[in-house]
């Protein structure tokens, strides 16, 4: 590629990845500099400021039209837009977590590298969103998960976190080599890593030998993206790690790094399988035969999640568990795909965020109050603090889907969308029912213990105040989960902003 070539691209495109890439890297420089001595914590507000300035620099890109660059290795179109804007701001609220996290050692000397790993894995998730080729689809992958395989286990000192890396890297490692595997098949099969070419080339194979050659890859990706998104039965890794790992590298697990995953599949899907035909005279596409598959990972994801919180006694490990539930809610939508199925996760994903990332941030901040993430030292937290144990409510109310919160109104969406395809789910529909109530049993038992038990004897969440960064994670969260949850349309107008986001899936 001569320089003249180079120069022709419009890189304006990926202003908010060079930004990103631009802030790690000085933050690298000056992390390697500094003299030991001096405190890393104001390094975080420098990450912080970064990432608001790539939100502003992708919202100034909104109405441009789809533009790619590299020969269509990267896309930026209305998908890669709207679900950047959902990693940049969840991102945002992470990296305020950890600027207020103060755990009692180990966490400290490696402070600096904490917010640029972070950076990394979070422009790792960036390119996955843009990924027009399958190359740069993988490389994105892997800047995630080696990012946060290190972030895990950064608390070197910390037996639980040394545990929570080995199992995340053992498991990840894996999965990844398993999705690789599957991507060669799609590469060997039809001789280009480009997405766009490769789903040219699969729509006119009607091979019965080629088309299950290409059922071998999809279930390859699948059990890998399966991983990525934590849904059963690839799924052992995630209480492990969720309990072991810092509280902000587990609400980036849970948010940030499960919003990857559900947009790599998403990008596969769309690309390569939708217009694949499923049958050797092509009457019927390859998710139309096969979709029974994704539906079956759905509901066994939804029952296991939901059944084996109900045993959790750490907060943690339950909220792992509620996050698995959740990736099950969210295959539903895949599994019946639709012309608004992108919109439907969009918007689960922003509801989720926020009542997540909020959760987390209660979490964190008890946990460093009370020295414990178990369940019963939430115990007369309404006595203590009044408004915690409120604000953690309306969070453990959007999960259970409550109506007049940010998650019912994701539920419904995912509930209604099962009936809009030919034939209707209605086995998909009410296992998302069913097992939405038997959530209630265990969000409703932390309720319990904050509204209706004793103080618990080890700390005093009243005793300190909250961080400032805490805070605005906190009135942020809560706000947007009320706000969505009564006037959803202004998400969905929002939404609207971005031309075309639907015609992925027609």
């Amino acid at each position: 590629m001569d320089i003249e070539t180079l120069l022709s691209f419009n890189w304006g495109a990926m202003m908010p990845e060079f930004i990103i890439l631009g802030v790690l890297t000085v933050l690298c420089i000056i992390d390697l500099l500094m003299p030991a001595k001096y405190s890393r914590r104001s390094l975080g507000w420098f990450a912080i400021a970064g990432v608001l300035v790539a939100i502003v620099s992708l919202l100034s890109l909104i109405p441009l039209e789809t533009t790619s660059i590299l020969y269509d290795t990267f896309r930026l179109d209305s998908f890669a837009k709207a679900f950047k804007l959902v990693l940049l701001f969840g991102m945002l609220l992470v990296l305020l977590l950890a600027e207020s996290y103060r755990p009692g050692e180990g966490i400290e000397e490696t402070r600096g590298e904490f917010y640029y790993l972070f950076l990394t894995a979070l422009l790792g998730t960036m390119v996955m969103a843009s990924s027009g080729d399958l190359i740069t689809l993988f490389v994105g992958l892997e800047l995630l998960s080696v990012s946060s395989y290190i972030l895990a286990g950064i608390r070197k000192r910390h037996l639980q976190s040394n545990e929570a890396a080995m199992k995340y890297v053992i498991n990840g490692s894996i999965a990844t080599a398993i999705t690789l595997f599957g991507m060669s098949y799609l590469y060997g099969l039809t001789g280009t890593t480009n997405l766009t070419e490769m789903g040219s080339m699969m729509e006119q194979m009607l091979n019965s030998q080629f088309q299950y050659l290409f059922g071998v890859a999809f279930f390859m990706m699948l059990v890998g993206f399966s991983f990525k998104i934590a849904s059963a039965p690839f799924h052992m890794w995630a209480p492990d790690v969720y309990q072991g790992a810092p509280t902000p590298v587990t609400a980036f697990l849970s948010v940030i790094s499960k919003a990857a995953g559900f947009i790599i599949m998403l990008r596969i899907i769309i690309f390569l399988y939708v217009e694949a035909p499923g049958d050797a005279v092509g009457a019927f596409d390859f998710m139309e035969i096969n979709h029974v598959y994704i539906a079956v990972l759905a509901g066994v994801t939804m029952v296991i999640g939901n059944v084996v919180a109900l045993r959790q006694s750490n907060i943690k490990r339950m909220l792992a568990y509620s996050s698995i539930a959740h990736a099950g809610y969210l295959l539903v939508s895949i599994a019946t795909l639709g012309y608004f199925t992108s919109s439907i996760i969009w918007f689960y994903l922003v509801a989720y965020m926020l009542m997540n990332v909020g959760a987390f941030a209660i979490v964190q901040h008890m946990q460093e109050k009370t020295g414990s993430t178990e369940i019963d030292s939430y115990a007369g937290l309404y006595k203590s603090n009044p408004l915690l144990a409120v604000t953690m409510s309306i969070f453990l109310l959007s999960m259970a889907g409550i109506p007049g919160t940010a998650g019912f109104i994701g539920k419904m969406y995912i509930f209604i969308g099962t009936f809009s395809v030919n034939p209707s789910n209605y086995v998909l529909a009410a296992t998302l029912i069913g097992t939405t109530v038997i959530s209630y049993v265990y969000y409703i038992g932390v309720m319990k213990q904050m509204f209706f038990r004793p103080a618990f004897e080890q700390g005093n969440p009243n005793r300190g105040r909250i961080a400032p960064s805490l805070l605005i994670v906190l009135s942020i969260c809560v706000l947007g989960t009320i706000i969505f949850g009564i006037i959803p349309g202004i998400a969905l107008d929002f939404l609207g902003e971005f031309k075309q986001f639907d015609d992925f899936v027609e």
